[in-house]
């Protein structure tokens, strides 16, 4: 049976990542990894700090859990041994009851035996009554502006109306090779331009639910339908708006932001709103060799901002993409937004108290008190993983009072940096279990900032948020392995953290291992369970453990929170999380260095199955997993850049997904549901 409820809310070829194309490296972060890693600090990593072992008396373990009100606290037991399956034992935990799909190279979205599949919507397909539907060969800007935009990332689904929802999804970026035949990388036409500033940003579009299986119909024209891209206003809020270094020529307020560029995953606020994450930023503004000043360079190197001309040559039509001649601009970017879904005519906000770097994703929990927690992974190999607490209190209901008091909790809090502590000595890199059978250990969360109060030296509030990595690499925040997404289970209170890979662990001149971060040349990834104290988000003291080294099951270097590797799918570089009803966590993978097209997982924390990774689907050629969102009738994903390899184009695509022969790829969000069961039964 198939019940599941809603959550609250490349092998390397240097010098590009583990299983991911050349192509995918240049359009989506610049080829940031053919790049030295922009944090070049000196600050302490557990090889050095741990040459004795610390005692393990007092730590706060993961799993160990103290519950609060209206949380379940499940009870599991945090040696390998005890979450160890016998060996030879089959079956699956509640909720995971499905056969899994076997790891291939299927040019499809590989689903389940007993499962059906449809796609919701792809890349052109109009959201507003009088737009042309999609033809590749004669899209327009003003068209791309009413139809659904490129390369979907982020998903969620909102209650709406009966047996309708509102679909929320952000566009990550564009692939211009696979979108214009004929295309001149060299020199693109303004049409050209145009038309990819109009497929980045976010869509809402309503979507009507099928009263015989678990497919969704957008409804073309609904009245909360929008399209924001970079021509959208956004207002800047919190204590960075107005400051003379988010000042432009067309915005000498520093408070209006035309676009959001770069959204990666997100998350779903208890009063209502979307929180999306604008992640690689530095790609897009050009002619940063041009700036001499010490302390700009500085910054712009910090956040992999480099070079002169850019790929897609936007600088060539509008100033705000050239630092030479707009300095400013860069800095209005590289924040979490929030959108209101309900109001189209609302202006969404980026909200600077969250500070600026490559967000991943930002996750909310409600802390003990009644405040609001928000999570967040800062996408670069090395970069660090941040806490956010609002200084007020969440109102309850819908009314138009709580409306307004809800709109800003996100502009008054502290800004939390994660240090990482453990608790064996030093690790060898192999991926070897310590004595004690785990890699753990506890942590605390280091404030940088609070409103216009500054605790790093050196640097204001309004620094500190705006160049928020330098102000980790002052405190001695833990280098990490690419901290993408991250969820707090709304079943038992613990955080989940998607570390994706980083080759260069342990690499000459680099940081060593240490056990939240324990291989070298880590490609495949690895994922930490954290534990709060108290079991309350707005805790500074944490206690953590990696439940999963990701990687081919026969690879001694790989761990599944000790459940017996016979009985898993082979899982690599986990990018996306979210979680089922029955406390499953369910992972997205991005990247996959085993051979095999990226998928969806999905994995059990407790009982006799914790660590037990069973593959639910798999997407088609050059594609990536991104989303996912699971609720009680199905699960969602969104196939990005699909056909997305090296060397294909308009003319000879890579794959010819969802459309079939003849067609080109194009990015689409996809249902997956049980055959046998009818919706709401």
């Amino acid at each position: 049976m198939f019940t599941i409820e809603p959550r609250q809310k490349h092998p390397e070829a240097s010098p590009h990542r583990p299983g991911r194309s050349s192509v995918t490296c240049l359009y989506r972060c610049g080829n940031a990894c053919a790049q030295a890693a922009p944090n070049c600090s000196d600050n302490e990593y557990f090889g050095d700090m741990m040459r004795a072992a610390v005692s393990r008396r007092g730590l706060l373990k993961a799993g160990a859990v103290v519950g609060v009100a209206g949380l379940v606290a499940p009870t599991v037991g945090s040696a390998p041994a005890a979450a160890a399956a016998p060996s030879g034992r089959t079956g699956f935990a509640p909720g995971l009851d499905f056969t899994s799909v076997p790891p291939n190279v299927i040019d499809d979205v590989v689903v389940p035996t007993g499962y059906d599949k449809k796609v919701v919507i792809a890349w052109g397909d109009p959201l507003f009554r009088g737009v042309p539907a999609f033809d590749v060969h004669a899209q327009t800007a003003a068209a791309q502006r009413g139809q659904f935009g490129f390369n979907n990332d982020f998903l969620g689904l909102l209650p709406y109306g009966r047996d309708t929802k509102l679909l929320v999804i952000n566009h990550e970026y564009t692939s211009e090779t696979l979108m214009f035949p004929a295309y001149d990388a060299a020199n693109p036409t303004r049409e050209q331009v145009e038309i990819a500033w109009a497929a980045h940003g976010l869509s809402v579009v309503a979507v009507k639910e099928s009263d015989r299986d678990g497919s969704l119909c957008p409804i073309v024209g609904d009245r909360k339908n929008r399209r924001l891209h970079t021509g959208s206003e956004f207002e800047l809020t919190g204590p960075v708006a107005g400051h003379p270094f988010v000042r432009t020529t067309a915005d000498p307020d520093g408070r209006t932001v035309l676009g959001t560029l770069n959204n990666c995953s997100g998350g779903l606020t208890p009063w209502g709103t979307w929180l999306t994450a604008e992640e690689n930023i530095n790609q897009y503004f050009a002619n940063a060799a041009t700036v001499t000043e010490p302390v700009q360079a500085a910054r712009l190197k910090r956040y992999g901002i480099s070079g002169t001309a850019t790929e897609r040559k936007w600088e060539r039509f509008d100033d705000r993409f050239d630092i030479a001649k707009e300095p400013n601009e860069p800095n209005r970017f590289g924040w979490v937004v929030e959108v209101d879904p309900y109001d189209p005519e609302s202006t969404p906000k980026k909200r600077t108290a969250l500070g600026r770097f490559k967000h991943e994703a930002a996750q909310p929990r409600i802390t003990s008190d009644g405040r609001v927690a928000v999570y967040m992974g800062d996408d670069e190999r090395f970069d660090y993983f941040y806490k956010f607490v609002s200084d007020k209190k969440v109102a309850r209901g819908h009314t138009a009072a709580a409306r307004r008091h809800n709109a800003t909790l996100l502009d008054e809090g502290t800004l939390y940096v994660a240090k990482f502590t453990g608790d064996s000595g030093p690790v060898d890199g192999s991926g070897t279990l310590p004595a004690d059978g785990l890699f753990d250990g506890k942590g605390e969360w280091i404030p940088l900032v609070r409103g216009t109060h500054s605790y790093v030296d050196g640097m204001t509030a309004e620094e500190v948020l705006l160049f928020t990595r330098q102000a980790g690499d002052k405190v001695g925040a833990t280098k990490m392995d690419r901290p993408e997404d991250v969820e707090p289970s709304p079943k038992s209170g613990k955080v989940y953290i998607a570390l994706t890979n980083n080759s260069n662990r342990g690499a000459t001149g680099a940081a060593g291992p240490d056990e939240a971060n324990p291989r070298t040349n880590n490609k495949n990834g690895h994922v930490i369970e954290l534990t709060e104290s108290s079991n309350d988000s707005a805790a500074t003291t944490f206690g953590w453990s990696v439940l999963l080294l990701c990687g081919d099951p026969q690879d001694p270097s790989t761990y599944f929170a000790g459940f017996d590797k016979s009985q898993v799918s082979p899982i690599s570089c986990p990018d996306n999380l979210a979680f089922d009803g029955y406390g499953n966590l369910w992972i997205s993978t991005d990247g996959n260095a085993l051979g095999s097209h990226d998928g969806l997982f999905g994995l059990a924390l407790e009982g006799r199955y914790r660590g037990q990774v069973k593959q639910f689907l798999s997407v088609p050629n050059g594609a990536e997993t991104c989303g996912p969102y699971v609720d009680r009738e199905r699960v969602m994903v969104c196939v990005q850049h699909p056909g997305e390899v090296s060397g294909a184009t308009v003319e000879a695509p890579a794959s010819t997904w969802p459309d079939g022969p003849g067609s080109v790829p194009r990015p689409a969000v996809v249902a997956v549901w049980p055959k046998r069961r009818r919706r709401g039964r």
